[in-house]
């Protein structure tokens, strides 16, 4: 008599905040995971309604940070692997696949994590070129193995093991026009220039004319920007206001926080 060995169960993690575009495409590119919980940070719009519409847990909680809220779904997840997605991100065909090959046939020695290229959509098109792609996420790890650091913003995920590297395509449709740009802009400016004061105490003039100019270059020459036409350089030029106003926002609070001459 054969001992049957059960299958490797998946769970999903999707946080949300005001999502109410993009959820339901999101959830149904996973609808094949074992377990989908979302963790919503009390959104304003239909984000929790469709999300339960489509049948997935949900949570709702007040925001404590990118890395906590994605921790606090990690928690709630009893399955043997964790997917973790944003909203605006499609698990391919191609994902699906590997990622079950991979699980099933997961055995000890193997890689406990997975990074997965992304492929970064902006205004409708696949941006190759300035450093956007491939875009290596870390998402797909065993659960228990692996914890979100408490980094205002592009948080990382701290993995206990070695991590592996798949082919197959995540799908991120971030900005899809300008106005989206300018959206999430102000405050991932302002959490990056917090996070940065951490370490850095002055801001200078080189500070803010170097760096911003350094970025372009970079992005729109060096990792080729300019092959995908006005949609590249666009990206490349935000990538570049990026980073000055970055400075400019840390600038102003080390400003507030500094005696100034012939004051008290």
């Amino acid at each position: 008599m054969t001992e049957s060995v059960s299958r490797p169960t998946l769970a999903c993690i999707v946080i949300t905040k005001n999502e109410e575009r993009n959820i339901a495409d999101c959830l149904a590119s996973v609808r094949w995971a074992d377990d989908i919980i979302v963790v919503d940070a009390e959104s304003c719009d239909n984000t929790v309604e469709l999300a339960r519409a489509c049948g997935v847990r949900v949570s709702v909680r007040p925001w404590p940070g990118f890395g906590l809220q994605k921790n606090f779904g990690m928690a709630q997840a009893s399955s043997d692997w964790i997917l973790i997605l944003d909203a605006d991100e499609r698990v391919t065909e191609e994902l699906r696949g590997e990622v079950r090959t991979c699980i099933e046939g997961w055995r000890l020695g193997a890689p406990v994590a997975y990074r997965i290229p992304r492929r970064n959509f902006f205004y409708g098109a696949w941006v190759r070129g300035g450093g956007v792609y491939p875009d290596y996420q870390v998402r797909l790890f065993r659960r228990g193995l692996a914890q979100y650091n408490d980094v205002a913003v592009h948080e990382n995920l701290i993995v206990d093991g070695e991590i592996g590297t798949l082919a197959g395509h995540l799908d991120h449709y971030t900005e899809r026009r300008i106005q989206d740009h300018f959206k999430k802009f102000g405050l991932y400016t302002t959490l990056a220039a917090q996070e940065k004061a951490k370490t850095v105490r002055t801001v200078g003039w080189i500070d803010l004319v170097f760096r911003p100019l350094v970025i372009g270059v970079k992005t729109y020459v060096l990792k080729q920007g300019f092959r995908d036409g006005v949609n590249g350089l666009i990206v490349c030029v935000f990538a570049s206001m990026y980073t000055f106003v970055k400075y400019a926002k840390l600038w102003d609070a080390t400003r507030q926080t500094t005696p100034q001459p012939g004051k008290r």
